[in-house]
C-alpha cells in the first residue's frame, strides 16, 4: 500500500531544500559580483535550472534577497534565544552566544558580505522586519552581559556587542588563512577579550 504521508511530504520537502540551494547560491554569486552585477538567470544556471523556473520560488530577485536576510537574521536570534534560555549560568551563556555567531562567521562569509553591501536592495518592508530581528538578536547579548557586568551601563554592553560583531564577521577577508579548528579559538579568545576590554574601560 502507498504510504500517503509520505506521498505528500516529499514534494513539500523538495521544495524546500530546492528554496535553500538556490538562496545558497544566490548568496555566493551576490557576494561575488554584487546584487546589481546577478541576474535571475545567473542564479538558475548556478542550480542547473532555467532562470524563469526560479520565479516558482521566489517572486523576483528582490523578494529573493529579502528572504535570505530575513531567514538568517531570525535562525540568529532563534539560536540566541535557544543557547541563552538553556544555560546554567550567563558565563556559560555567553560562551554558547559567541559559538552561534562563530559558528555563523567561519560557515556564512558570503551572507556576512551580502548584509553588509546589499541591505539597501531588500524593499522597506523587509528591511525594517531584518532590522528588528537584528535588534532582538543584539538584546539577546546584552541581556547575558549585564548579567555578567551588571555595573556597565547597557549601552555600552550594547556597543562592546556591535564590535565583537565587527571582530567575528571579518571572516569574509580571512577565509581560507586558518583551519576551522584553528579560526574559532582564536576569534572566540579574541572576542572575549574585547568584551573585557570595553567593560573595563572607565
Amino acid at each position: 500500500m502507498r504510504d500517503v504521508t509520505t506521498a505528500a511530504t516529499t514534494p513539500t520537502r523538495n521544495r524546500r531544500n530546492r528554496r535553500a540551494e538556490i538562496l545558497e547560491a544566490a548568496a555566493r554569486l551576490f557576494a561575488a559580483r554584487g546584487f546589481h552585477g546577478v541576474s535571475i538567470e545567473d542564479i538558475g544556471g548556478a542550480v542547473g535550472v532555467s532562470g524563469p523556473a526560479l520565479y516558482r520560488h521566489f517572486s523576483g530577485k528582490d523578494a529573493l534577497l529579502a528572504e535570505m536576510l530575513l531567514d538568517i537574521s531570525s535562525r540568529l536570534r532563534e539560536s540566541a534565544v535557544a543557547v541563552a534560555t538553556s544555560a546554567t549560568d550567563p558565563r556559560q551563556a555567553l560562551d554558547a552566544l559567541l559559538n552561534v555567531q562563530i559558528t555563523f562567521a567561519i560557515e556564512q562569509p558570503a551572507l556576512i558580505s551580502v548584509h553588509d553591501r546589499e541591505l539597501g536592495n531588500v524593499p522597506e518592508p523587509q528591511r525594517r522586519q531584518i532590522r528588528r530581528l537584528q535588534r532582538l538578536y543584539v538584546e539577546e547579548w546584552v541581556t547575558v552581559l549585564a548579567e555578567l557586568h551588571p555595573a556597565c551601563p547597557a549601552a555600552r554592553l550594547r556597543a562592546a556587542t556591535h564590535a565583537v560583531f565587527g571582530l567575528l564577521n571579518s571572516t569574509p577577508h580571512s577565509a581560507g588563512e586558518l583551519p576551522e579548528r584553528d579560526m574559532r579559538p582564536l576569534l572566540h579568545t579574541m572576542a572575549k577579550a574585547a568584551i573585557d576590554a570595553a567593560v573595563s574601560v572607565r
